[in-house]
């Protein structure tokens, strides 16, 4: 006696469909599971019994033996237990059904036969329409998130003998519908943060709208209760919407994750991740003996915010260079290896000494010139490499605190990038990982971003004069042409290359005084 039900399993933030194949004879009772599965797939034998027994229906005698197959790929997770329990009835002659072969199921169980929500429905979802299957059985908590594909026929369950009557035609169901569009109209109806809140500090607010513009790495400077994480947080609100593409991808990372919040189906906003200075070099890259993704994944066509940048660990600032670079991170094990996406706008802040003030080498009692090399150590050149503009953020004056004038919002800064944005998808359109400006490589740097004699003459003089460092040409020619784009300019002009040059303060020569 042989049953065949479909399950998957979750690889990175994709998913494999999983024979979930389950045989009995005679003999001895016992119930093997075979088919590399972790320790929470092997005790779903005692959840899959007890829920059988406890729902009307017989345990069968004898020696059951049950396959995840294919049997090389590692199985994890929680959801095997209700097609183990499907292929165990349907074995045992209790379930008659023709639904079998064009369904895929997971859940857990309870031991009373409740169904239990899982983690990673979404990728499930997607390559279950990928392999042509028409239905897909999921905890009632995960309906939602699974109805976002529109290509499958969803069903929702809250106990295991409402699976058995569906899938012997006992009464009617209609499959969840889900309507992608309502959810992007939601998206920021309620955000309580805005850039009409900071009060001066106009030229930063510049600089962070080219940031969001060009998709720049961006990192601020200044001493504490300057306003530096304050907007920070309000960088999202400035950025462009998700696309469907987009939110697709970073609902399937938190879902693999098993973060997404309870009956939410789509992550319609942009993220921000402030993991703790003391995060480790796991939990922001990812890992684990079953790799999971880490805070820069989690960020994923967000924002990944790292205040106080000098006190994270060196180690785990040096593991984000190559992600910071290629937009993904592939984690390698001796089971498996997995690539997460990481295409995020890192954006960093600091103290521009330890003592927390602007150093002045003239200062009896101020931070040593040793001190200070000691502190800027900590962060090194190649990952500053990849911070295309640097913001030296000042305290607020008494006026500008006081005053009752607000500042611009939020949704004006965000359409002047939405327009500045449509322009490079037009420029970048049919390139494959380019988006932005901040994602060009050295080739297209040179072509995209031509200076004419007067430009190039400014940026001569601010590589000679100002001691900038070699690796700052091509950051310098990227934001030019983003702030080009911001004034809707076909061309970078000299004013355009002198203002992505005030942006480079960390490479001046003699930046510490």
């Amino acid at each position: 006696m042989l049953s065949r039900v479909y399950c998957a399993s979750t690889v990175g933030v994709d998913a494999k469909i999983i024979d979930v194949e389950t045989h009995h004879t005679n003999g001895m009772v016992a119930f093997f599971l075979v088919g590399l599965p972790d320790r929470a797939v092997k005790e779903s034998r005692d959840r899959v019994e007890a829920a059988i027994r406890n729902t009307g229906s017989y345990y069968p005698l004898g020696r059951i033996t049950a396959n995840l197959a294919p049997a090389d790929l590692p199985k994890e997770g929680n959801g095997f237990d209700l097609p183990i329990a499907i292929g165990i009835l349907n074995m045992s002659g209790q379930l008659h059904t023709d639904k079998l072969d064009e369904t895929v199921m997971l859940g857990e169980l309870a031991l009373d036969g409740k169904i239990r929500s899982v983690k990673g429905v979404l990728p499930v979802a997607v390559e279950a329409a990928k392999k042509g299957f028409k239905n897909l059985i999921v905890p009632k908590e995960n309906g939602g998130e699974a109805a976002v594909v529109e290509e499958l026929e969803v069903f929702p369950f809250e106990h295991l003998n409402q699976v058995k009557d569906w899938l012997e035609n006992r009464g009617s169901m209609d499959p969840l519908r889900s309507n992608v569009e309502q959810y992007f109209n939601q998206n920021g109806k309620h955000n309580p943060l805005d850039f009409s809140d900071v009060r001066g500090q106009e030229n930063v607010k510049r600089a962070l709208e080219i940031a969001a513009s060009g998709g720049h790495n961006v990192i601020m400077v200044g001493p504490p209760g300057s306003g530096k994480t304050m907007m920070a947080r309000r960088i999202p609100t400035i950025l462009p919407p998700l696309t469907l593409d987009e939110a697709l991808e970073t609902t399937k990372i938190h879902s693999v994750s098993g973060i997404l919040e309870s009956g939410k189906a789509l992550i319609t906003k942009r993220q921000f991740r402030s993991p703790h200075h003391t995060v480790s070099d796991v939990a922001l890259v990812g890992g684990g003996s079953i790799p999971m993704p880490g805070e820069i994944s989690m960020a994923h066509n967000g924002v990944l915010f790292l205040d106080e940048l000098p006190e994270f660990k060196r180690s785990a600032l040096e593991v984000m260079r190559q992600p910071l670079e290629d937009g993904s991170v592939s984690i390698s094990r001796a089971r498996m290896s997995v690539t997460y996406p990481s295409r995020v706008m890192l954006v960093a802040s600091m103290n521009p000494s330890p003592s927390g003030d602007w150093y002045d080498p003239h200062e009896m009692n101020g931070t040593s010139s040793i001190q200070m090399q000691r502190y800027l150590s900590k962060i090194s050149g190649p990952l500053l490499d990849r911070i295309d503009l640097h913001i030296e953020v000042h305290k607020v004056s008494y006026e500008e605190l006081s005053g009752k004038a607000k500042g611009e919002s939020s949704e004006d800064i965000r359409k002047r990038v939405v327009k500045a944005r449509e322009i490079q998808s037009k420029r970048f359109m049919g390139m494959k990982g380019v988006y932005s400006n901040a994602q060009m490589s050295t080739r297209m740097v040179r072509k995209v971003c031509k200076l004419d004699d007067a430009g190039s003459e400014i940026l001569k003089k601010a590589i000679t004069s100002l001691g900038l460092s070699a690796r700052a040409y091509d950051r310098i020619l990227k934001v030019s042409r983003t702030v080009a784009d911001l004034d809707h300019s076909e061309d970078i002009k000299s004013n355009h290359v002198a203002e992505a040059i005030q942006y480079r303060s960390l490479d001046r020569e003699g930046w510490l005084g």
